[in-house]
This record gives structure tokens, sequence and C-alpha cells, in this order.
């Protein structure tokens, strides 16, 4: 348990890839009931602890989730994710470099729930929702290209499938048009900072997640692109 952040109200964390955010079918223990148990022998806490989950990453994905430990906290933070009140960054590894340095991309994504995959069209479509990033090329291995990826919407695999359509598909991501997969199943995508007011101090919070501990590529992408910022 990697806790990157902490006060009475929010908790932030580093998830491993792999890692669940929150319940699903496969009945694996997901973070929101380890981070409870967690809590509750830390603190020694008699009755039940309050975790709230307010946003989720795939399971393939590494980096920075928070989670809020007090309701009071749990309703802001949410409606703070529903007005883009907070700035999430990301890095994602791709064998292809793109054609432009930095660019802002714009798609329209539907989503398939029978596969769970995402489609992302140039020209708007029945059901599909506008999806907007920008991203940056800022390091480069002999093989592989680093990425920092901008949100400026949340859509169901919105990274991987418009990295995907220019052609830059992550790293280790089959589902999203890379050959080959990663030794541990999981892909290169990494959320790595998280930027925004806190919902109760109203301080500035703004936390980095390091990069997977013990991957040399990540390690050395990371290395290149502090020194070269």
């Amino acid at each position: 348990m990697e806790i990157l952040y902490e006060d009475n109200h929010i908790i932030i964390v580093n998830k491993r890839a792999g890692e669940i955010v929150q319940g699903d079918k496969t009945g694996d223990e997901p973070l929101s009931e380890t981070l409870k148990r967690y809590i509750k022998e830390r603190d020694a806490k008699p009755g039940n602890v309050f975790i709230g989950v307010v946003h989720r990453l795939d399971r393939p994905v590494s980096g920075v989730v928070m989670f809020a430990k007090t309701s009071k906290a749990l309703s802001r933070l949410n409606a703070m994710f529903a007005s883009g009140d907070v700035h999430k960054t990301y890095w994602a590894v791709s064998r292809n470099e793109p054609a432009q340095v930095e660019a802002t991309l714009t798609h329209y994504i539907s989503t398939v729930e029978r596969n769970n995959k995402s489609y992302a069209s140039l020209t708007p479509k029945e059901g599909a929702k506008k999806a907007m990033l920008s991203y940056r090329l800022i390091a480069r291995s002999e093989r592989y290209n680093l990425l920092e990826v901008n949100l400026m919407t949340g859509r169901k695999h919105q990274i991987r499938v418009q990295l995907s359509a220019i052609g830059c598909p992550v790293k280790g991501d089959l589902k999203y048009g890379d050959k080959r997969s990663n030794p541990d199943g999981n892909i290169s995508l990494h959320a790595r900072r998280i930027e925004f007011v806190h919902p109760v101090s109203q301080k500035p919070i703004d936390v980095t997640a390091p990069v997977p501990a013990g991957d040399t590529l990540w390690l050395a992408l990371e290395q290149y692109a502090t020194q070269h910022p």
C-alpha cells in the first residue's frame, strides 16, 4: 500500500497495475476494501471505516487514485470531478512515435458493452460522446516513446482508444492495437499526477505517483523526462 497523501477527508494511493479500484464480477478484492481493512487495522478503529470511490482506473493501469474518507468529501469530490475541477495527467508508453510532437485530439467515442471496448470516430455518430485530450512527447528510448497526456473529458478507455486512433497504441494494450502483450499482462499507462483544490480546507493539492517500481523501461523514461523537462 503506497500512500501518497492522506488527511482526515482524503486518501490518495499509487495503484499497482492489475488491481481493481471497485468491486466487479471477478470477485477479487478491490482497492477500496483493501484500504478499509488497512485503515481499520492501522488506526485500531472499532467500527466501520468509510471509503468512498470518486474515480476509477482501468485494471491494467497503474498510478494515482483518490478516495474519500468522509461523506462530506465524497459528495464534494463527486461534484468537482463532474465539473472538471480535478486535473489528471497520465503517462503512456507507445512503441510508435506520433506524427506530431504535441497535439490536441478530438474524437467521438462510442462503447460496446458486449466486448467492453470503445471506438473512436473523427465525425459525430449517434450515441457517441465527444472526447478531447492533449498530448506531448516527453521522452524517447531506443524502441519506445513516452507521451504525457492531459484529459479534457473523461470517457471509457479514452486515452487508450484515442492514442490507438493516431497509430500509437499503449504498449501491451492488445485490445487497442498493440502487437505484443507485456509480461505481466498489464499495459504501460500510468496516472502520473492529480491536482485539485481540497474540498474542505480549500488548499491546493498536487500529488505525483512514482512509476511502477522495478520496471526498468518506466524508470529509464521517467529519468529522461525529469532531466529534460
